[in-house]
């Protein structure tokens, strides 16, 4: 069920990123909820909020080792209902570094077209919505749900 899931969620990301290349590259955006939500076609050769341009070459490091971490996790993780809440940010975040990383690779930029106009806030994409819910969500998961001995199965031996 996991691998069926990343791939569908890549295949989501990638899907709306072809969407938002089709019919909003080289226009002036579509509004959704005026003044508040808008599809804007972006080419970002940077990070998060435009930081690190043109760093495409750290950014497949990067990414790569911090799937290569993920992955390991995830096969790490003991079969216990317990842990199914950690599958589920794995999933999302594996889905959403592999999305952006196929855009680096393919294109040299991530495409972004979502749009806060409400806030002003930087135009992101799918996968980006993967990651940062997903780092949410872990953080949520180490400080209220998780406790220390539920990571006895990281520690070297086992």
């Amino acid at each position: 069920m996991t691998i069926v899931g990343i791939v569908l969620l890549i295949g989501i990301d990638q899907i709306t990123k072809f969407f938002a290349t089709e019919f909003l590259k080289g226009s002036n955006g579509f509004n959704i909820i005026p003044n508040v939500l808008k599809l804007f076609y972006l080419e970002n050769f940077g990070a998060a909020f435009g930081i690190l341009q043109n760093a495409k070459i750290f950014f497949v490091i990067i990414t790569v080792l911090l799937l290569g971490f993920f992955v390991f996790l995830f096969i790490k993780l003991p079969d216990d209902k317990k842990y199914n809440h950690l599958r589920v940010v794995l999933t999302f975040f594996i889905s959403g570094a592999i999305g952006n990383l196929i855009d680096r690779l393919v294109h040299t930029y991530v495409t972004d077209f979502i749009y806060l106009e409400l806030i002003n806030f930087p135009v992101f994409n799918v996968a980006d919505i993967y990651v940062t819910c997903s780092c949410v969500y872990l953080a949520y998961l180490i400080l209220f749900y998780y406790k220390d001995e539920d990571f006895n199965f990281l520690k070297k031996g086992n």
